[in-house]
């Protein structure tokens, strides 16, 4: 995600606001803090509870005063309990508190009720586990999300729709073809635009394009929001696999990393080297 200082609207406080003035001065990437098993190995942590805490808090230490975005994923916290949910809700006090943004990857997606208590969790600060957005799945119908995006614009926060993902299963829902021709992917598309209009420079209202898809088929320039790029580095994209992705529309992309970084660890020196690389090799293909 490319944003020349001159269009971040001036006293912003919106999600999109808040997320090109961090891109502007900390560079386009964002680190996912997911702590899986073989990782935990890697770095010699035992799987637990505990593990999680120092192998989270270590990317915290290293990285949330300098990323743009930090984007834990729930869950890999969760599975370990309680102990787990409190270890991600330090881990999303703490990356805030340093100036990082937080991206809830939680993929939630459900109606009514149940989703306003997925937009009172992630999204309204009372909680502790409000980060600045979230990840959600629109393919309950994109009406499923209206809770979600209420909370988010009375907080100033954001949400991360899935658009088209990498995984193989993804086309036979996301390329089938609605009534009105267009594909369901490209329906998503046109309901994030309607959502962004009218902020600047960008809307709260992001999509999820895998850099691994190619080229699309679909049309990106009217989304007004932020794309979130993930599958590069250890899942096979490189940045240059951004520009036949997003063509024009690369400006607004925020590519992210996990384990490309993470398996740097746990010495913070290595994390923080391996994550100012990338965020140059994507600043080069973005700009």
């Amino acid at each position: 995600m490319s944003v020349n200082t001159s269009q971040v609207e001036t006293g912003g406080d919106h999600f999109g606001a808040r997320l090109a003035k961090a891109v502007a001065e900390r560079g386009p990437l964002c680190v996912g803090i997911d702590p899986h098993p073989g990782l935990l190995d890697a770095w010699g942590l035992t799987r637990d509870a505990a593990g999680v805490e120092r192998f989270a808090r270590t990317v915290v230490d290293a990285l949330a005063d300098r990323v743009a975005v930090l984007k834990p994923q729930s869950a890999f916290f969760e599975r370990y309990g309680a102990r787990g949910v409190a270890v991600l809700e330090r881990v999303i006090a703490d990356a805030r508190s340093a100036g990082a943004l937080v991206l809830n990857d939680v993929k939630r997606g459900d109606i009514g009720s149940t989703m306003d208590a997925y937009a009172a969790a992630y999204l309204d600060p009372s909680s502790p586990l409000c980060g600045d957005a979230m990840t959600a799945s629109p393919y309950l119908g994109f009406g499923s999300l209206a809770p979600l995006l209420a909370t988010a614009a009375a907080h100033g926060n954001g949400v991360f729709v899935l658009g088209l993902t990498s995984n193989p299963e993804g086309p036979q829902v996301q390329h089938a073809v609605a009534a009105d021709g267009r594909t369901v992917a490209q329906t998503v598309l046109d309901a994030v635009a309607d959502a962004n209009a009218g902020y600047a420079p960008y809307g709260p209202v992001g999509v999820v394009v895998g850099a691994t898809v190619g080229e699309t088929g679909h049309d990106l320039s009217r989304v007004g929001g932020p794309f979130l790029a993930p599958g590069l580095g250890a899942q096979g994209a490189t940045a240059d696999d951004l520009r036949a992705v997003f063509g024009d529309a690369r400006r607004a992309v925020l590519p992210s990393v996990s384990r490309e970084v993470l398996r740097a660890g746990p010495d913070e020196a290595s994390l923080r080297s391996v994550a100012a690389r990338a965020a140059d090799d994507f600043r080069a293909v973005l700009a």
